[in-house]
């Protein structure tokens, strides 16, 4: 039924008056009938009010009710309203070709108004229970999409604690993980990867470093170099974040486990923890990496102060073919004003407001 009534509005099409006398006679008292005397105005009066089911005579001069009905069902506005074919046509071939234009019943004359109050009465009945079912699977929709989202951006929130917890026991800046994750959504955007994708790894970037939860405090915290065994404990924290977030389902954290594998592997071979080389390193890995180490070059820590911007670049371009992809590399160089933009962003956000005495 219409919105903004409580009653159905029935169109009849029909060139005959007395026709169309004896269906207002039936329907008159229960629902608001309007009357077209042929096709085309019929059709311009559905572009004005819409109806909530056309009652459809065949046998009329200039536009048929066939055509008639071909054309309510190619406009989308009127494709659904039910159409209800009345006609002295009687024929099972006649009824198959109206039934193939998409119409629902037909009412043969002579008209009997029981038959026609009936008829209507049905389908009207039929398509408020189609159009309650729409809406609510509309609703339905929404709510599984909102629950979606809020799933979602659980998960993230629960990821970028994990990120965060690492991050706490490392004396590294807690914004390492933003910047870098951020460069690595820029470079992968860089190299072809869809917006999916790179917001994939903008989300499983942040874990990289999750296995520093299983590295001693002596180390973690050494304000100076390490030794030659210390450095073997640290380089354990990559095994024991893929164990963290190895066998997983989930795509995001299926990436973040080949990350936190990866990342300290290098391009000649001479990486952590498996000697990966070249390309049989995964992209994922390789992209974090040169993003990693840009920060970390560019960051003041306790065993070194934070290296200018220059130096960081020529730093990652002197590595490219040894430790870094250097076609990744290319790709960073080129997208650097972008990364330094991110930084500088980062780094405004970060800076503590100090209160004034």
């Amino acid at each position: 039924m219409n919105e903004t009534t409580q009653r159905a509005t029935v169109m009849v099409v029909d060139d005959t008056e007395t026709n169309i006398d004896i269906v207002l006679d039936a329907l008159n008292d229960d629902y608001d009938v309007s009357v077209a005397l042929n096709g085309l105005t019929a059709l311009e009066n559905c572009r004005h009010t819409l109806p909530d089911i056309i009652l459809l005579d065949i046998m009329m001069p200039e536009m048929d009710g066939y055509e008639i009905c071909r054309r309510l069902k190619q406009d989308p506005r009127t494709k659904d309203v039910p159409v209800i074919f009345i006609t002295a046509m009687s024929e099972t071939q006649d009824e198959v070709v109206g039934f193939s234009l998409g119409a629902v019943d037909y009412i043969t004359k002579p008209i009997s108004i029981p038959i026609v109050r009936a008829r209507v009465k049905t389908h009207l009945t039929l398509r408020q229970a189609q159009l309650e079912l729409a809406n609510q699977n509309v609703i339905l929709e929404q709510k599984v999409r909102q629950r979606t989202v809020e799933l979602r951006q659980s998960r993230l929130t629960t990821i970028t604690c994990l990120g965060r917890a690492a991050e706490h026991r490392d004396p590294e800046t807690g914004a390492h993980i933003q910047r870098m994750s951020r460069y690595s959504q820029a470079l992968a955007l860089a190299c072809g990867f869809d917006e999916a994708e790179a917001e994939l790894i903008l989300h499983a970037a942040p874990m990289h470093d999750i296995g520093k939860v299983g590295v001693p405090d002596r180390i973690l915290m050494k304000p100076g170099p390490l030794t030659p065994e210390e450095r073997e404990e640290m380089k354990a924290h990559v095994v024991i974040g893929g164990e963290i977030l190895g066998n997983e389902p989930s795509k995001l954290l299926s990436m973040a486990c080949q990350i936190a594998l990866t990342h300290h592997e290098r391009w000649d071979g001479r990486g952590y923890p498996s000697g990966l080389q070249g390309e049989d390193i995964p992209l994922h890995g390789r992209i974090v990496a040169i993003c990693d180490v840009f920060d970390a070059l560019t960051s003041e820590r306790p065993y070194k102060p934070a290296w200018d911007v220059v130096r960081a670049i020529e730093q990652i371009r002197h590595a490219s073919g040894t430790h870094f992809d250097p076609t990744l590399v290319e790709h960073f160089l080129r997208i650097i004003p972008e990364i330094l933009a991110i930084r500088d962003q980062l780094t405004e956000e970060h800076t503590p407001c100090h209160p004034v005495a």
